[in-house]
């Protein structure tokens, strides 16, 4: 009799109320039509983040809420669950879900080995490229994973966002519940998001490969949509286009990978109007203020780092400053991001356990971040950003999705209890019942034994030095007791603070036991711990620096007014000379007045030039340094852009600046005939993207001759071209095209307002719109080229559609068409004595600059190499030793000379009144290989200075050390820790196609 009871007692319980069930499915069987009515009493009841209720009651039936708050009347029916000094909380929504979603299958993916696949594989009628996968639907493959569902129940979500991590645009989303049942009844909301991101997934194809590769192909399917909906009979049938234009009403939810591309995924929803909710992956507080300018509700995920191992002195060389620091501070991230008002969702994506979810949640807690937002972050807020208003919160029509803990859930001895989704009720841990922890003489085969039951387990004495585990279970007045030695299952009841109950054996005999009370357990000690670990405080962080990593500051630097006296003064103006005991005035970011014994004024700080030298900033014309990728490998690459992916925090551009450089042209690399477009960004350490780039600079765009556009080291390739007849060729039919897109684009603005309404506008083509800029020269070519043949021909390519080419860079042949260059007005940007490094570049000469300088070309020095970018001073300087031309013309190459190429000369390159403050003040000659950056001025910013340098090299490795000292901590406490990434450093040339970030 009782153990039919308990078996009717638990069935009842657990399977409570479900989903409204499905009348269109057949049922094989008795049909189950219970209302699931249930009662939730005397607990602390949340009905919303912030409306707490003491005592409240929970009425549920139908898988919703019917009533809930303090003194209301339970109805007849009614199954009475009383929850005194347990606490209610509506069910969490995971926002960031692959829960149910099968994982892609993997494209070919581009490679060396293999001939590239430049076409869609996709059968039908799809987009042109597989990485926009628009058309794919959550709901479509859907499929309920019990022990998924259970794995996320048990941090108390009750619902989540689901959808598929694969491709730039990863198609539609839907709201599932976390319960059993079938697919159709667990998918609450379909097509509840449109998702992006930046990462092309699955896909085979080349193009593209880079960051600036998926926005340059997201921003061209943005425009092919605006195009594709105005036909009311397309031209064509692309379902992936149409999926697209019917999702854009939809929350659109953007997925990167730190507050960089944050920034990247902001200003490309802002060209076309579009406000993303960005998954970022925890490191905000590094920009909050760039952060919040977005205006963005952020998805934030709570996977701290581990600490690394730091056992070993001789390797913790390394782990980066960033990577110690942000170990040290993620946790403070959600807190920094309440303080700024930033709205925030929080995710238990990305974390490696999910026992980690509730600890790292009051970890956060722990370093500032409120309960009330926290709460609201996994309850209200992501439910708003779904549009489901009925979850999230318990009030009368919602969702019945909650669960039962034991204590306020961001205690750290809280325990979940019970998840119930939809009305329906599972055991996440047993809830322990009253009067059965203690200790007990339990009375079983004749025997006697000592047992300890301590809510959902035990112990049993076996001998004086033994002792083997028990499950407890409770319900009510049901218990059951699973002994593991001897193997036993013992189904009872209470009898006051006894148990008594039966338990059947293999033979299938009934045979009785009893637990006979003896007294309670002193948890004292536990107790006392628990209130040690509540109360504990969080040490001491350090500060956010910028940038975030070595050499950052922890307030930007600022511009100052400054007196330069006494100094020895090279302006590299034309008809200058020399100048001993000069002082320059410096203010506003300005050079305000150049002359003798000026006076410095109020406010000014003074320098002692003394034995030192000025110049103008150093500035490259060609250099791969702070940008995240270089190379994307389509032929015609004109619609990539550089200045999409800047990356403010390259540890090169630090360098840089103490080797005196101010300004750099971030060239595409050289892997396309027609590459990317160019940034030109002054070295603002500390910066934000945005404000690195130089501002209404004229626009700039890599081409590409020679070895590496015909793809000389990859014979597998099929992409074209891989002669040079074909470069040639490639030129020729993008500039005709181009043409006639000009001419297509000028008709049609050119029609009457009442023709132009009714005829559909023609597609905008990003690639063929670049084009179009140079034959306007509205933007200017920098052609990486060797061999003179190919320098003659992109010339006459060029003159045949009435452009000059602005300038060939490595140009190693130069020496033998400096003439024809000279009278095309092409400039040059070379190496000094680079030879020989691959089969193209064997005939050149360490004359050559020289040689086209005295033809008359504005010549300049690069770099093309981090390293090399650092001396670029004694890169000039060897064109001295080997052309003989003069120490002023040969400084000019790297200062003025480099400023006439990028159109920047009438603001920088030179020291002259009312220029830009870039300047270097040098230790010894500039030309010198003893000379030494003092002190390096961006816009009147002191960016480098070398005193402070050395104070900074001491604060870093200060640093490192209490950082690291705080992580040998944590893994004497019994930590984790993580082997951690070697600090990556990477020279960028032009023929990489690495991803940096």
């Amino acid at each position: 009799m009782k153990k039919g009871l308990l078996l009717f007692l638990s069935l009842y319980f657990w399977m409570g109320g479900t989903v409204v069930a499905q009348e269109t499915f057949p049922v094989n069987g008795v049909k189950d039509e219970r209302s699931g009515a249930h009662a939730f009493t005397n607990a602390t009841l949340y009905l919303d983040a912030s409306t707490k209720i003491s005592k409240g009651t929970l009425l549920i039936q139908d898988g919703k809420v019917v009533a809930s708050g303090a003194d209301i009347q339970i109805p007849a029916g009614y199954v009475v669950h009383d929850l005194d000094g347990k606490y209610i909380y509506p069910g969490l929504v995971e926002i960031w879900s692959n829960y149910g979603i099968p994982k892609p299958e993997r494209g070919s993916g581009r490679s060396f080995s293999r001939a590239e696949q430049i076409q869609t594989s996709v059968k039908g009628p799809y987009n042109a490229n597989e990485a926009i996968k628009a058309d794919f639907e959550a709901s479509s493959v859907f499929e309920v994973d019990e022990k998924e569902a259970a794995n996320i129940r048990k941090m108390g979500f009750g619902a989540a966002q689901i959808f598929r991590a694969d491709g730039l645009a990863r198609g539609t989303s839907s709201l599932a519940l976390l319960g059993k049942g079938t697919s159709n009844e667990m998918v609450y909301r379909d097509q509840v998001g449109a998702h992006y991101s930046f990462a092309k997934g699955s896909s085979g194809q080349n193009y593209p490969v880079s960051t600036m590769g998926f926005i340059a192909l997201l921003r061209q399917t943005y425009l092919d949509a605006e195009w594709f909906q105005q036909f009311e009979h397309p031209p064509f049938t692309d379902k992936t286009l149409n999926a697209w234009i019917a999702s854009q009403g939809l929350p659109q939810f953007f997925d990167v990978s730190d507050w960089v591309t944050v920034l990247r995924a902001d200003k490309l929803g802002d060209e076309f109007g579009v406000q993303y909710i960005i998954k970022t992956d925890g490191d905000s507080y590094k920009r909050i203020d760039e952060i919040k300018a977005t205006g963005a509700t952020l998805i934030v995920p709570v996977s701290f780092p581990d600490p690394f191992d730091v056992s070993n002195p001789l390797e913790n060389y390394k782990y980066s400053l960033a990577d110690l620091k942000h170990w040290e501070m993620a946790a403070g991230n959600l807190a920094a991001l309440e303080a700024a008002g930033v709205p925030f969702s929080i995710t238990s994506a990305d974390l490696k356990k999910g026992e980690d979810f509730w600890k790292n949640i009051r970890k956060a807690v722990t370093h500032g971040l409120s309960r009330e937002t926290a709460l609201r972050a996994l309850t209200t807020v992501p439910a708003g950003l779904l549009n489901a208003p009925d979850l999230g919160h318990l009030k009368a029509g919602a969702v019945a999705n909650f669960f039962v803990s034991s204590d306020d859930i961001f205690e750290e001895k809280a325990t979940i209890y019970e998840n119930w989704v939809a009305g329906a009720g599972y055991e996440v841990n047993p809830i322990p019942g009253k009067g059965i922890e203690g200790k007990f003489v339990l009375n079983l085969d004749g025997s006697s034994l000592e047992i300890e039951l301590m809510g959902s387990k035990g112990k049993m004495k076996v001998d004086d030095s033994t002792s083997t585990d028990i499950q407890v279970k409770v319900d009510g007045q049901i218990v059951v007791l699973t002994l593991e030695e001897p193997a036993r299952i013992l189904t009872g009841w209470k009898n006051g603070k006894d148990l008594a109950g039966n338990w059947t054996n293999q033979e299938g005999d009934w045979l009785s036991w009893s637990a006979v009370f003896q007294e309670e357990v002193d948890d004292s000690e536990g107790e006392k711990e628990g209130k040690k670990k509540e109360g504990s405080e969080v040490s001491e962080v350090g500060q956010v620096i910028f940038p975030f990593g070595a050499y950052g500051t922890e307030e930007l630097i600022q511009a100052e007014d400054i007196l330069i006296s006494n100094v020895t003064l090279w302006t590299m103006e034309d008809g200058d000379e020399v100048q001993e005991g000069m002082d320059v005035l410096i203010k506003g970011g300005k050079i305000e007045k150049i002359g003798k014994d000026l006076k410095a004024g109020k406010g000014v700080q003074l320098v002692d030039g003394t034995g030192l030298h000025l110049t103008p900033g150093i500035i490259d014309e060609h250099s791969h340094i702070g940008a995240s990728s270089i190379n994307d490998v389509a032929t015609n690459s004109g619609m990539v852009r550089i200045g999409d992916v800047i990356n403010p925090e390259d540890q090169e551009i630090y360098r840089a600046l103490a080797g005196g450089v101010t300004a750099v042209q971030i060239l595409h690399g050289s892997a396309n005939p027609i590459g990317g477009q160019s940034a030109l960004i002054k070295l603002r350490w500390g910066s934000s993207p945005e404000e690195m780039k130089i501002k209404d600079a004229d626009g700039f765009i890599k081409f590409a001759l020679g070895e590496n556009v015909k793809r000389s080291s990859n014979p597998s390739s099929i992409r074209f071209p891989q002669t040079r007849m074909g470069v040639e060729q490639v030129y020729v039919d993008a500039f005709s095209s181009a043409r006639d897109y000009l001419k297509e684009m000028k008709e049609y603005e050119s029609l009457a307002p009442a023709e132009k309404a009714k005829t559909p506008a023609p597609r905008r083509d990003l690639a063929m719109e670049t084009m179009g800029e140079i034959l306007n020269k509205e933007r200017f070519i920098s052609c990486h080229s060797y061999v003179q043949s190919e320098i003659n021909m992109l010339m006459k390519v060029a003159e045949s559609f009435d452009f000059k080419v602005n300038t060939f860079t490595h140009i190693l042949e130069g020496y033998k068409v400096a003439d024809k260059m000279a009278a095309h007005g092409v400039g040059a940007s070379t190496f000094s004595d680079w030879w020989n490094y691959k089969w193209e570049v064997r005939y050149a000469i360490a004359y050559n600059a020289a040689i086209m300088h005295r033809e008359g070309v504005v010549t300049a020095i690069n770099s093309d190499d981090a390293e090399m970018m650092r001396r670029l001073n004694q890169e000039a300087a060897k064109v001295v030793k080997y052309g003989g031309i003069s120490e002023w013309d040969a400084l000019k190459m790297v200062t003025i000379n480099p400023a006439k190429l990028l159109h920047l000369d009438q603001r920088m390159g030179s020291v002259k009144e009312g220029k830009d403050a870039d300047l270097v003040l040098w230790s010894a000659h500039p030309l010198s290989v003893y000379a030494m950056p003092v002190k390096t001025m961006v816009d009147g910013r002191v960016l480098y200075d070398r005193e402070r340098d050395h104070q900074l090299k001491s604060s870093i490795a200060q640093e490192r050390s209490r950082i690291m000292e705080k992580m040998k901590e944590a893994k004497k406490s019994g930590g984790r820790t993580a082997p951690g990434r070697p600090a990556y450093r990477h020279h960028f040339h032009c023929d990489d196609v690495v991803e940096i970030r």
